[in-house]
């Protein structure tokens, strides 16, 4: 089992004095460094000037500057744009920067682990990962609570990465639920597998092909994304919140019959084999040369993609129910990264 840690095993006065540099006002940029300031800390922001998001840290109080000027000047550099940009960027304005005593810091371990980036040896280098999403990150802190997070060290060259670590998780709230020790080739190679074969690849595909068998027996698109989309949520909910067990026992007895009996032939044995090829492409870094390489090259196959899935049926009939859900138009529910 992992350990898990709590607000008594971080001290937040071991970044008291220190100037926190975040490179990325989006997403979890935007909620981590609210909550940093929240906590007493002196937090900057790196943002492209003029900018949506550079107009939101100023809005929020921060000040904003390049990454160039906020890895010059930070004592810790968190680095919270997208996979795809962060190697460019590290090069480009933060790598001259990154002197001893320094700590630099990700939420997600792609670049490091698949040595896209290649950081001094004299610096820590930590991760801090919340397991939810940048609003969920701010409105549960808020709250007085705070999402479970994962913490581990790469180079710990101050023989204090660790507690570094800790000190920013409980920053962000994360102490408040428990913060779980790992590794950052564990932490990539899980989260990739679990959004390509079950979050995002094996969900979406799976609704595409429950839809599209219905539809191509005659029945009507509606009733289609009905049953395989948007009641989705509900299962989703229930497992969430109670577990499988939980879900099985808020279901009807037919349904559960129906998921012990029909589940494991629809999802059996191939597909886990499928998903074991899956596996072993994220940890050769088979995906991670082809992802770097579809951005080098101007992401003609991602967009291509892309554009034939956004001309999917589902697509068009899901939008035009979700138009009559007034519910679905709340703030926040747009505001989800993996």
């Amino acid at each position: 089992m992992a350990k898990v840690y709590y607000e008594k095993d971080a001290d937040l006065e071991l970044l008291k004095g220190k100037t926190i540099a975040i490179v990325g006002f989006g997403n979890q940029g935007g909620a981590q460094g609210q909550n940093l300031k929240d906590s007493g800390l002196d937090v900057i922001i790196a943002e492209v000037e003029g900018t949506p998001n550079w107009n939101r840290a100023k809005e929020a109080g921060f000040e904003v500057m390049t990454a160039a000027e906020a890895a010059k000047a930070g004592d810790i550099i968190q680095i919270l744009i997208p996979d795809e940009l962060q190697s460019r960027i590290y090069k480009e304005s933060i790598k001259k920067y990154m002197k001893k005593g320094k700590t630099l810091m990700f939420s997600h371990g792609f670049n490091i682990h698949f040595k896209a980036i290649k950081p001094p040896v004299d610096v820590d280098v930590i991760m801090v990962a919340p397991k939810g999403p940048g609003y969920m990150v701010r409105e549960t802190f808020v709250q007085g609570a705070g999402v479970p997070c994962l913490i581990a060290i790469h180079h710990n060259a101050s023989g204090k990465a660790k507690e570094t670590a800790l000190a920013y998780a409980k920053g962000i709230g994360g102490t408040r639920a428990g913060v779980f020790e790992t590794t950052f080739k564990e932490e990539v190679e899980t989260d990739l597998f679990g959004e390509q074969t079950v979050l995002c690849g094996g969900c979406t595909s799976l609704v595409k092909a429950g839809f599209e068998t219905l539809v191509e027996a005659g029945y009507q698109p509606e009733m289609a994304y009905f049953e395989c989309c948007h009641e989705l949520k509900l299962i989703v909910d229930l497992i969430y919140k109670q577990g499988i067990a939980g879900m099985r026992k808020a279901i009807s007895n037919t349904a559960e019959y129906g998921d012990l009996t029909v589940g494991p032939k629809i999802i059996d044995e191939k597909t886990k084999a499928r998903m074991k090829k899956a596996l072993e492409r994220i940890q050769s870094g088979k995906f991670a040369k082809e992802w770097l390489k579809e951005n080098k090259e101007g992401c003609k196959n991602f967009n291509a993609l892309r554009e034939k899935d956004l001309n999917h049926k589902i697509e068009q009939i899901g939008a035009e129910l979700r138009d009559m859900m007034s519910w679905m138009k709340r703030p926040g529910n747009n505001e989800v990264q993996l």
